[in-house]
């Protein structure tokens, strides 16, 4: 029978390939003795999302381990508490794996709600949502939380904005404020507090806090007394300080939203100071949306640096695996190999909105 046969590479080609067939993929291995911090190592060499994990995992060690001290930026958006996230992010706050937040409203409200004693219940997506309505259940996919002790604590809210002194803030010094009357040590709004790690909320006003701070607005109103308000573009000028008073800079973003567009932009916002910050030097994306539809969420970290908002030659990566999976991966990773020790915390300095300083330890 006749045998066909390619025309065979040429010299250069066939070394090109020899390069490019230079790495065999592995399979994911697990024993006995296998840890967490393990399985993303094995990552390395799979496929698809799980070499992306590990990716992310790696960026985010190297942002920890920098020499220069890279100031960390968390951004938090979608159901991260109601996806049972707390403790990991409370603890990566703790653990100085971060140094700055920047959270969706109803990430910090959900956390107060708990911190406050309240709860939040495992529940189910097919459920007759007619009925939760008439028991005052409200449903956020398959959790389940108490809307009337939503209301006590909105109500707590615009409480304590009574017993402030009447002002423009930035969402960072209420949410600190909020943070001062909490007691809850498992609580991310109390642990950020105590370790003077700012949180900012850019679109506080879009959340069940909003509302609390609606309801004050209304007391003050009817009783002609000035009351609390959120100063948002004072928040633009405080966080900027913090990237301008930075030699490096480094941002997590689980999920997207304004968080993720809110950190980007305070390092376009440099050009205020004078300051060209080149850009952040680290950067890893945890998400589910997509780059294909243009939305900013699923925007590659690739198409971020066309602005100016990262690096041209910054370690970043994107996994596309939903949150409530892929972070507590990426966590355990950099815990169980304890590659935060070396790490200080930043030590910020507040003058009312002009941050005087900016120190490690």
């Amino acid at each position: 029978m006749e045998e066909f046969s390619r025309q065979k590479l040429n010299k250069r080609n066939e070394l090109l390939k020899k390069e490019i067939l230079s790495f065999s993929m592995e399979s994911v291995k697990i024993d006995d003795n296998s840890k967490i911090s393990d399985l993303v190592a094995s990552f390395k060499n799979s496929s698809i999302q799980a070499r992306n994990i590990y990716k992310c995992a790696n960026v985010f060690r190297k942002m920890l381990q920098d020499k220069a001290q890279t100031t960390v930026y968390l951004g938090l958006a979608g159901p991260l508490i109601a996806a049972g996230l707390r403790d990991i992010i409370r603890s990566m706050i703790k653990l100085k794996m971060v140094d700055v937040v920047v959270s969706t409203g109803a990430i910090i409200y959900q956390d107060i709600y708990q911190a406050r004693g309240f709860k939040h219940y495992i529940g189910n997506p097919d459920a007759d949502d007619r009925i939760l309505d008439k028991l005052y259940i409200d449903r956020i996919y398959d959790t389940y939380v108490d809307d009337e002790k939503f209301w006590d604590t909105d109500n707590w809210v615009g409480r304590v904005a009574d017993t402030m002194k009447p002002g423009n803030y930035s969402s960072r010094e209420f949410i600190d404020e909020l943070g001062s009357r909490l007691s809850d040590e498992d609580s991310i709004v109390r642990t950020a507090y105590k370790c003077g790690v700012p949180i900012f909320a850019p679109a506080l006003n879009d959340s069940s806090i909003g509302i609390g701070l609606t309801s004050h607005y209304h007391r003050c109103k009817k009783n002609k007394k000035p009351g609390v308000h959120i100063d948002s573009i004072q928040d633009n000028y405080e966080i900027t300080q913090t990237v301008v008073k930075s030699g490096k800079t480094g941002a997590i973003y689980i999920a997207g939203g304004v968080p993720k567009n809110y950190i980007n932009d305070a390092v376009v916002m440099g050009y205020i100071f004078n300051k060209d910050t080149g850009g952040h030097s680290y950067a890893f994306q945890l998400t589910t949306d997509v780059p294909h539809w243009g939305g900013l969420s699923g925007s590659t970290l690739k198409e971020a640096t066309s602005w100016g908002k990262i690096n041209n030659d910054a370690s970043y990566a994107m996994a596309f695996v939903e949150p409530s999976v892929s972070l507590p991966l990426i966590y355990s990773y950099v815990f169980q190999e304890k590659f935060y020790k070396s790490r200080k915390r930043k030590k910020f300095i507040w003058q009312k909105d002009v941050l005087e300083s900016l120190k490690n330890g």
